[in-house]
């Protein structure tokens, strides 16, 4: 089954390893200081009773399990010092990767791209562009000119006084509305000022 295992499985798999790895480290250092402590008081006791030679047998216990212990922690320190440099190596391999696809897309980009294409597109598209703007140059000029026509036509026999009084009317109620809203706004706001009063003096 293992051969099956995909990239990332394999991955995870390693990353257990390390950190089983460890733990293990881990618990042999608490497990030696455990062990110096004993021995310790063990060592206390001798010399209390005056058992000399147990007294020495024991400060070399002692002696081999300090020593056992700084080699736990120096292995300690060594493999979380090696998984920092894994992890870095493995930064800098992710962003090697990413590079790698960026500049391969920016190939394919490039590869893809016809710029003579799109400059002859573009002409074209300014061209009818101006072309529009023309037309439609001439199509308002005609619109401004049949509108002016046909207004001249309206009016004949009409007073241009009466159409400008109804246009100022519309204007006059229009700005009247817009003050009567502002003072309305007013009021409520004063009303509200005096209610806010009138609970202070309360």
């Amino acid at each position: 089954m293992g051969l099956f295992k995909s990239k990332e499985e394999r991955r995870i798999e390693r990353e257990m390893l390390i950190r089983r790895g460890v733990k293990a480290i881990e618990r042999s250092i608490a497990e030696q200081g455990k062990f110096t402590e004993q021995f310790i008081k063990n060592a206390q006791q001798a010399k209390k009773v005056g058992d000399d030679q147990q007294y020495k047998f024991i400060r070399e216990q002692l002696k081999k399990t300090t020593s056992i212990k700084r080699m736990l922690e120096r292995q300690l320190v060594a493999i979380n010092s090696a998984i920092i440099l894994q992890k870095q190596a493995s930064a800098s391999g992710q962003f090697a990767t990413s590079m790698s696809v960026i500049a391969e897309e920016i190939g394919k980009t490039f590869g893809e791209l016809d710029l003579t294409k799109t400059q002859v597109e573009w002409e074209k598209a300014v061209t009818q562009s101006q072309s529009i703007e023309e037309r439609m140059g001439l199509f308002l000029d005609s619109m401004e000119t049949s509108a002016n026509g046909q207004s001249l036509t309206q009016g004949a026999g009409q007073s241009s006084q009466v159409a400008d009084a109804e246009i100022d009317r519309m204007i006059e109620a229009d700005v009247l509305a817009a003050e009567q809203a502002e003072l309305g706004k007013l009021d409520a706001l004063e009303s509200e000022i005096e209610r806010e009063l009138a609970r202070g003096k309360a």
